[in-house]
């Protein structure tokens, strides 16, 4: 079978390819894909080439397919699988394959590490250490963009399962955020923290009070018109925006926030910046934890953190990158059940042609996620520039945004598959 896809040949090499895909073998999964998410993470990749450790030697001679965040159907199982999966499932996978034992190895990630599975792609082969490691999971939604989403929904899921708390006289940690405490997420009307937002408010387990901080008041209105504090309060969760750019919002006020002013219990950090890290450290209550969730790209990236309250307060940090299977599952089964709603990440679209440059670009591109459909021909398009323009498909996804507040959905998404030109 052919398949067109976007190959890494080397450091900012990137081609967009037809070629021929053998046959699969009998431990072996022949998959389509629909959707795919462009992460930073690819980006990185991308420009690193065999620098980055994911990247095998090799690529010059032996290309991988980019794309990790990606979503599809099955097409064809192979003999091992065939009580297990069954062509039509719809499936997500989870990229960073693990075992009892660690890491699979240097060629881990599909994405990264493979020639004939990656998400920027119409068709891959999905190996057998896929399905040995239990990472291909079955997605019941509506839409196919949900379960791309699930990914980076599920570090911002793995971030609140990674706090922990302490109790004086023990040496046994107790894991998530506390239950009916107080959470502060800073720097947080981003993508991610969008997420962060919606997952606090709509998780089992959540807080009483959630502030949330930015230094852009349209970002911080746009967060409001998503996540009202009417919606939270629904929810059993006090919301508060907060513009720290703005005199007297600094870490004195946002402590006055929470009961009695003593600070927060759980802090999560979602931009790599140095005051914010060390904001984040000031409104830490007793036995508060701060999650250091922006990954920086600079290996010297430092903060000031007050080891007199690590001593007396007992304040402590944790840093995450990713979630886990369980993690991925649980943002599966909250996006199917419509308690998380991760289309707050989307702000742009566009097809597979449009992948080299996006991924090359990514971070001098604004807004949040970059949502590429694997089968079509489209430039990347941003949702708030689709009623400028004059072709029908762009008039027609634009009306459908607007009835939905602006954002992407599983109507725009079949609009879109439906009306759009094949690659």
């Amino acid at each position: 079978m052919k398949t067109k896809a976007v190959r890494l040949y080397g450091e900012s090499d990137l081609r967009l390819e037809e070629f021929e895909l053998p046959a699969i073998k009998e431990t072996e999964i022949l998959a389509k894909i629909v959707s795919d998410s462009i992460c930073m993470s690819s980006y990185k990749a991308a420009t690193q080439g065999t620098k980055h450790k994911r990247i095998p030697n090799n690529v010059a001679d032996e290309p991988i397919i980019i794309g990790h965040e990606f979503c599809g159907e099955i097409v064809e199982v192979g003999a091992k699988w065939a009580d297990k999966f069954k062509a039509g499932d719809k499936f997500s996978i989870q990229p960073a394959l693990v075992d009892e034992n660690g890491p699979v190895g240097v060629l881990s990630a599909p994405g990264y590490s493979y020639n004939y599975i990656g998400g920027d792609a119409q068709y891959v082969i999905i190996p057998e250490e896929v399905m040995t490691n239990d990472c291909l999971l079955a997605y019941n939604g509506d839409a196919f963009y949900l379960g791309s989403l699930a990914e980076p929904m599920s570090c911002i899921v793995g971030g609140y399962h990674a706090n922990y708390h302490t109790t004086p006289g023990s040496y046994v940690h107790k894991m998530e955020i506390v239950e009916g405490g107080s959470c502060a997420i800073l720097a947080g009307v981003g993508p991610m923290g969008l997420g962060a937002i919606d997952y606090a408010i709509h998780a089992d387990r959540k807080p009483s009070l959630v502030v949330v901080t930015d230094i852009d008041t349209a970002r911080l209105e746009r967060a409001a018109s998503i996540f009202t504090v009417e919606e939270a309060k629904a929810n059993g969760v006090e919301l508060i925006y907060v513009n720290t750019a703005e005199e007297g919002k600094g870490p004195e006020y946002l402590k006055s926030l929470t009961p009695g002013g003593k600070g927060f219990d759980d802090v999560f950090v979602y931009a790599p910046v140095a005051p914010v890290v060390e904001q984040a450290d000031a409104i830490l209550g007793f036995d508060g934890c701060l999650n250091f969730f922006a990954g920086p790209t600079n290996p010297e990236f430092a903060a000031k953190f007050n080891f007199y309250n690590v001593h007396y307060a007992a304040t402590h940090v944790v840093g995450t990158s990713g979630g886990n299977t369980d993690d991925m599952r649980e943002s599966l089964a909250m996006m199917e059940a419509g308690k998380l709603n991760p289309s707050v990440m989307i702000t742009h679209v566009g097809g597979l042609d449009a992948v080299i440059e996006t991924t090359l670009n990514l971070p001098k591109i604004p807004g949040g996620k970059k949502l590429v459909y694997t089968g079509i021909s489209m430039p990347l398009t941003a949702l708030e520039e689709l009623k400028d323009k004059d072709d029908d498909l762009s008039k027609g996804l634009a009306e459908i945004v607007e009835r939905h507040n602006g954002l992407w959905s599983p109507e725009a998404e079949k609009y879109l598959l439906a009306n759009a030109p094949a690659i």
